[in-house]
């Protein structure tokens, strides 16, 4: 399993987002439906940049 450090970018604001996740797809499709309550004002968003690391550690924003 691989563990993912992610940036997005608003497209309602241009402003960016960092984030974690094991499921980077699921975690995208979560993001741009509303469901994580910090982001969902500021959506759609396009994932502009990411990193998979094979340990947890390794992956810090």
């Amino acid at each position: 399993m691989f563990h993912y450090l992610y940036i997005l970018q608003s497209q309602k604001d241009n402003k960016f987002y960092t984030g974690i996740s094991d499921d980077l797809r699921q975690r995208l499709k979560e993001h741009n439906s509303g469901e994580n309550t910090s982001t969902a004002y500021r959506k759609p968003f396009k994932l502009i940049y990411y990193e998979a690391y094979l340990f947890k550690t390794g992956c810090r924003n």
